[in-house]
């Protein structure tokens, strides 16, 4: 079980964590998708039909890939509405945060992008 943060709030960085959970599932394993810091200002970016690698996205949140995004950050960065628009949950269990810890007690290996 894999849990990828991203971090990065570079698409092509992104875009290799939405290749690696899906290439994961693919290959039967299980991987979730945490959009922490930077990456939260992608969602509205990847939310448009005609967004570069938004197939990409849409294929991993129709898998059930996507976790959530930080609710703090999204707030801070301005793009919290804009997650809630894309029906992402809003992962806030560490002081606004997600908490890593919380996954690993799940049994999931962290994965940092």
């Amino acid at each position: 079980m894999y849990c990828l943060y991203a971090f990065n709030g570079e698409l092509m960085c992104f875009v290799h964590v939405l290749l690696n959970a899906l290439d994961l599932k693919e290959k039967g394993k299980e991987a979730i998708i945490v959009f922490e810091g930077a990456s939260v200002t992608l969602v509205p970016e990847l939310e448009k039909p005609d967004a570069p690698f938004g197939n990409l996205y849409r294929k991993a949140k129709e898998a059930g890939l996507i976790e959530g995004a930080c609710k703090a950050c999204s707030a801070k960065l301005g793009v919290l509405e804009a997650v809630k628009e894309a029906g992402l949950p809003l992962l806030d269990d560490m002081s606004g945060h997600p908490s890593m810890a919380a996954y690993m007690d799940k049994g999931y290996t962290i994965l940092t992008f």
